[in-house]
């Protein structure tokens, strides 16, 4: 155990740690008897334990307190005294001691430094055990961005590709079928009608799958998009649904957006799906430091 004690009597010293190893502790100690060697002793060595004096010239245990605490917060401090009254040592036990004793009477002296070393020990270990949790939560939140990044990124790519191949292709035959319409007999047109209508029910799923894979209303901003979907909401399922949004806003960046906008698709699929709802309602309200969305 390194021990730093703060002691103006050598032979009070040599009698602390005397009684600390006939009680089984081992100490490498060091004596300093005022503020100065104090800080000075907390600067240059690292210690497990503080045991002080109360009166010392011009110096007393609740100085020296004051001090290990600005200068070594983790570090127990026991205040060993022949003078201190019980209604101060409590108070000083407030104000963050670890024990006192009584000089003369320091049977329990090792057992008290051992478990002041423990507890802080154990206490140090909490510590850094939360500060670990705290940065793996922060590295999963950062992986889980990155994720939700590349996911959006990737529906983005095809979104466009659906947009720019397949949509422009589903066009142009359109067109052409628009135009061999006016040139066919009556027998051939019932089946090029038939191909018109799987032509609109091609066309409609894929514009729908643009749409979930990166709504483009959501470049004319959130409330637009909003507004988007719960128009096809109301038109796919029949269900009444309203929609309110606060006219004071902000905007949003994309992923803040996209975010809402995908929780608000997701619960209304869920309504669509699972609930029993004539009325639905989404009310998005922007206030000043915070943005909710709620689906009822």
């Amino acid at each position: 155990m390194r021990l730093l004690v703060i002691e103006d009597s050598p032979l009070d010293y040599e009698m602390l740690i005397a009684t600390l190893a006939l009680q089984g502790v081992t100490a490498s100690a060091r004596r300093v008897e005022d503020a100065h060697g104090l800080r000075g002793a907390l600067r240059n060595d690292q210690w497990d334990l503080v045991i002080s004096d109360h009166h010392l010239p011009g110096f007393s245990s609740g100085q020296a307190l004051q001090i290990v605490q600005q200068m070594a917060c983790a570090l127990p401090f026991i205040i060993v005294s022949g003078v201190i009254g019980e209604e101060m040592a409590v108070d000083a036990m407030k104000r963050g001691a670890a024990d006192y004793l009584i000089k003369g009477r320091l049977a329990r002296l090792g057992a008290a430094a051992s478990n002041a070393v423990a507890t802080a020990r154990a206490r140090r270990e909490k510590v850094q055990a939360q500060e670990r949790l705290l940065e793996s939560q922060e590295q999963l939140r950062n992986l889980s961005h990155r994720l939700q990044t590349l996911i959006d990124e990737e529906r983005t790519s095809i979104a466009r590709e659906i947009h720019d191949e397949i949509g422009g292709a589903l066009t142009a035959v359109r067109f052409d079928l628009d135009g061999l319409h006016r040139h066919l007999e009556p027998a051939p047109l019932e089946r090029l009608q038939r191909a018109q209508s799987v032509l609109a029910q091609a066309t409609e799923t894929t514009q729908r799958l643009m749409r979930n894979l990166r709504p483009p209303t959501l470049d004319a901003g959130l409330v637009s998009a909003l507004e988007s979907l719960v128009r096809e909401f109301r038109q796919r399922t029949g269900i009444a649904i309203e929609f309110h949004a606060n006219a004071s806003q902000e905007p949003l960046n994309a992923n803040a957006s996209l975010t809402l906008y995908r929780t608000c698709q997701e619960a209304l699929t869920n309504v669509a799906k699972h609930a029993v709802a004539r009325n639905v309602t989404v009310d998005l309200h922007h206030g000043s430091d915070a943005v909710s969305l709620e689906i009822i």
